[in-house]
């Protein structure tokens, strides 16, 4: 098996920068649905990724196959599952999902920074819909893959009743996923980031939690690298009085000189870094039982490592993907084995102990 996957690192390489060309040339946003697509397509010809039981690590009470997933954002509707879990990714998260469809904000809305792996979006929560993607969900080919859903509220969704929004949909998606995420923190729908001050949030997490009574599941909340360390704090203090699973962070970051939308890939690696490492704190400092997903900025295995020292074990990835293809993967896989053998550990948990060592 190891042969096969030298053999798909290898095509990978070769292939990737190839498309890249080609993509790279179209705009963005549809050369992103062209790629949709393909993944769809060659979803149910890829084989399994032979996953190495060293880097399995349990969280949430859930069996992630690597440290290392898919952010949402890149397959929104729930269409690539079947291809994206046949790469080395341990979990996949799809959407952001909303109650009912809608088109997103006005394009242009996608746009690229090759020079610094970085773009800026401005979508707006574009998708399906959760009728739709639940049946997408449903009939997904996951390879015993960790699956997660992103969950938004519709734009004409006033701030008061986003509460119902973020119910709901917990209680369609939660018998049919492995974790569920609440998204207030996308700069791309008017008001959003409102809902994460503290009113907000409870009022989100009451309604939500009534639902976890009758069906629980692992439950996180995404949160922006633009808030003040006080709303970060008060964060800290919802997730563990409402016992959520733990916190994504981050989303993207908000540019003004650079447009409307939200800036992610190496321009947010500094910021999220900040942000992830005073939320590590703080949680240690308040006895949080939750965990905290990296994302944000996370390019290279030095920043991986960066995060694991720090105190982070999930991780996710999205904008260097786009820019360094699935090939990313497999070299964070061959780095890790390197490190495992350096350091003469055997399990993910044993080498995180000798990096905060």
């Amino acid at each position: 098996m190891k042969g096969t996957s030298f053999s798909f690192i290898n095509l990978y390489k070769i292939t990737y920068p190839f498309f890249k060309n080609i993509a790279f040339a179209m705009d963005a946003e549809r050369a992103h649905e062209l790629t949709i697509h393909s993944m769809k397509s060659l979803g149910g010809l890829l084989p399994d990724h032979k996953d190495d039981p060293r880097f399995h690590f349990k969280a949430m009470g859930l069996d992630f196959k690597n440290p290392i997933g898919l952010a949402a954002g890149l397959d929104k509707n729930a269409e690539a599952i079947g291809f994206l879990t046949a790469l080395p990714f341990g979990f996949v998260e799809v959407g952001t999902v909303t109650p009912k469809a809608q088109a997103g904000n006005d394009k242009p809305r996608l746009f690229r920074y090759p020079e610094e792996e970085s773009l800026r979006n401005r979508m707006g929560f574009n998708n399906f819909g959760s009728e739709v993607i639940l049946e997408n969900v449903k009939n997904a080919r996951r390879r015993h893959k960790i699956l997660g859903v992103n969950l938004g509220k519709n734009k004409v969704t006033s701030n008061e009743d986003a509460p119902k929004d973020y119910a709901v949909l917990y209680k369609d998606f939660a018998p049919y996923s492995d974790y569920l995420v609440i998204n207030v923190s996308s700069p791309n729908t008017p008001g959003l980031r409102d809902l994460l001050k503290d009113a907000g949030l409870r009022q989100i997490f009451e309604a939500v939690d009534s639902e976890r009574k009758k069906n629980h599941k692992p439950l996180l909340v995404k949160v922006s690298p633009d808030m003040a360390l006080e709303e970060l704090s008060s964060v800290v203090g919802l997730v563990n009085e409402y016992k959520l699973d733990g916190i994504i962070a981050t989303n993207t970051t908000i540019m003004k000189e650079r447009g409307e939308g939200g800036i992610s890939g190496k321009l947010l690696t500094k910021k999220a870094r900040e942000t992830r490492e005073y939320l590590l704190k703080e949680m240690k400092h308040s006895h949080s039982e939750g965990i905290l997903i990296g994302v944000g900025g996370i390019s290279s295995f030095d920043d991986l490592m960066d995060f694991w020292r720090a105190g982070g074990g999930l991780a996710q990835i999205y904008s260097a993907f786009i820019f360094q293809g699935p090939a990313m993967l497999f070299e964070i896989e061959a780095r890790l084995d390197l490190e495992f053998k350096k350091r003469g550990v055997k399990t993910f948990e044993e080498f995180l102990h000798s990096v905060r060592l």
